[in-house]
């Protein structure tokens, strides 16, 4: 039970609550034990005791019940309450910090990871799988205990009363312990299964949610109806299996709990008429027999829920025990005082050790405050070695430096605190513009935003928005166009202010107008700081002191637009191409 024992690290530093948690429980638990001592009492010697008089029987009842109205009306409700509400707490708190931990280890695996791995998966370990392991808190950690403690509280108390009849009650406990571990001995597997299974719905739903309007456009309703089928079915079918397997367990423990009580029912009846045994001490032990099994068939329940809460664990701690592609070196130092001169050594990449290299002993050497364009046909390498400056990636081999200095020997966050990136499509959160700039730059005023803002030819557009800066801009920017959008990302990286920029297609997928307004924004962007820009369009980067073309992973040309259209290679046949499509 590994996945248990790591759990219990999150659960340490809250043992004192559980373990006071479950005295007032054990105290919760008790007091219901008194109910068959006090129908044992009224009988035998109120009802049944025909040496006092009525008034005395009167008496007696009425003392009696008042001192059980106090237990059970005064004492017994704040008791409930603090076990319940300590219980509750002490599980969330404990749930708050797997969470936290799970988001921060989120933040750390890398672009790898999530390329390979569907959001809604992520999404359902975090939220439903941690959900999942509260139940090992309540009930594991919790009323197991109490229901144990409240099965040996009966016992003894059944054993002042009657030896023989206790151990007849108890008779049936190895074969209830058996079958609970040959049963759910396999359940564990089971519902592990019908969690992935769950888990590949919400993934499949995530998806298409996001992607709604693409299934619309096309109008292909019926066929992601067939494929939601196949995976709602195969959940199905996990879950029946799962469903089968518990349904056996239940019946064979139940029909275990069911039968002691037959047995104790028809010896203790045989007792009292051989007069062995008093009519109330066998009201009493039936009731106790009651207190007995009743835990026991809590605790089959409780085995669900725990195995449930142990399969959660296991994907939760997959999740958890997922390797870091890119992490600091042990003596990786902080990156300061970026002057921004980029040299790329010798470098090969590829996205997976089994797939073909994306980029083949490329070199190239950037001057600080210098504009780099790279250009050439789609899947030539350009977006794949601009993602490497800020680590995204790591190189198969060879080099990239920063100011002579390996970027591998520089903390990765402090790395990429001195470069600011602008995409072909941003991610803007479902925020406000403001939340969505200050993503630059936290820390800023109300004025930089603005300034910011003003620099990147935004701040015109935002104030005609109904609450300015305080407008939502919706999941992913959906309430913004392209234009918009890419001009408040623009604005985020002019309130960063980094010493490199990255510019990957930034304009390609705008109309004319919006370009030139952005153009404008990113030529302003661009000054006095070492710039790497990713172009479809060629015509947008012939500023451009140095154009480099890539072709199938290597640099084929490197030089100036004048100097490569004299050249009258690749690139010269590019530009004229694209020419004669305008």
């Amino acid at each position: 039970m590994d996945s248990i024992k790591r759990y219990l690290h999150f659960v340490k530093p809250y043992r004192m609550q559980i373990i006071g948690t479950i005295i007032i429980g054990i105290i919760k638990f008790a007091i219901p034990l008194l109910i068959p001592l006090l129908l044992k009492y009224v009988i035998d010697d109120i009802i049944n005791n025909h040496s006092i008089s009525i008034d005395t029987k009167v008496n007696r009842l009425l003392t009696t019940m008042v001192i059980m109205t106090v237990i059970f009306v005064i004492l017994r409700p704040p008791i409930e309450y603090y076990r319940q509400y300590f219980a509750q707490w002490t599980s969330n708190r404990i749930l708050y910090d797997i969470r936290d931990q799970l988001f921060a280890h989120l933040q750390k695996l890398s672009l790898k990871y999530y390329s390979n791995t569907r959001a809604g998966e992520v999404i359902s370990r975090v939220i439903n799988d941690v959900e999942q392991t509260k139940n090992f808190i309540l009930t594991g950690l919790m009323n197991l205990w109490l229901d144990g403690v409240t099965i040996l509280i009966a016992i003894a108390i059944m054993f002042t009363m009657n030896v023989e009849l206790t151990i007849i009650s108890i008779i049936l406990l190895p074969f209830y312990a058996l079958s609970v571990r040959y049963f759910f001995g396999n359940l564990r597997t089971l519902t592990r299964e019908r969690s992935q299974a769950l888990a590949s719905v919400q993934s499949f739903l995530h998806e298409r949610v996001q992607g709604i309007a693409v299934i619309k456009s096309f109008a292909t309703e019926d066929h992601e109806q067939k494929s939601f089928e196949k995976f709602n079915k195969k959940f199905l079918d996990k879950a029946v299996e799962h469903t089968k397997w518990n349904a056996k367990a239940f019946a064979v423990v139940n029909t275990i709990t069911d039968i002691s009580p037959l047995i104790v029912i028809a010896y203790s009846g045989y007792q009292v008429v051989t007069g062995e045994l008093s009519l109330g001490a066998m009201i009493a032990f039936f009731a106790y027999i009651e207190r007995l099994y009743n835990p026991l068939r809590r605790m089959v329940n409780s085995s669900t829920s725990i195995t449930q809460s142990i399969a959660s664990m296991d994907r939760l701690f997959e999740l958890i025990d997922e390797k870091y592609d890119i992490q600091d070196a042990d003596d990786a130092i902080p990156c300061k005082d970026v002057k921004g001169k980029i040299e790329f050594k010798h470098v090969d990449f590829a996205y997976d050790v089994k797939d073909p290299l994306v980029l083949k002993d490329v070199s190239l050497s950037i001057n600080q405050g210098e504009t780099i364009a790279f250009v050439g046909m789609s899947g030539g390498g350009k977006s794949s070695l601009i993602s490497m400056i800020p680590r995204f990636y790591d190189v198969v081999n060879g080099s990239i430096e920063l100011d002579e200095q390996d970027i591998r020997h520089f903390k990765v966050r402090t790395l990429r605190d001195k470069i600011g990136m602008v995409l072909q499509e941003n991610i803007l959160f479902s925020d406000s513009i403001r939340e969505n700039i200050l993503i630059g730059n936290p820390k800023a005023t109300e004025e930089e935003v603005i300034a910011a803002a003003k620099a990147a030819n935004a701040h015109d557009f935002i104030m005609q928005l109904p609450e300015g800066y305080n407008t939502k801009v919706g999941e992913r920017g959906v309430k913004l166009s392209g234009g918009q959008k890419q001009r408040v990302a623009i604005a985020r990286v002019f309130l960063k202010n980094p010493p490199i920029l990255i510019l990957d297609e930034a304009t390609s997928a705008l109309d004319l107008e919006s370009e030139q307004s952005i153009q404008e924004a990113i030529e302003l962007l661009a000054k006095d700081r070492t710039t790497l820009i990713v172009a479809h369009r060629l015509s947008t980067i012939t500023h451009a002191d140095r154009i480099v073309l890539m072709e199938h992973g290597e640099i084929k040309e490197d030089g100036s637009h004048q100097d490569l259209m004299e050249k009258k290679g690749l690139y010269y046949n590019l530009f004229q191409i694209q020419q004669l499509g305008n």
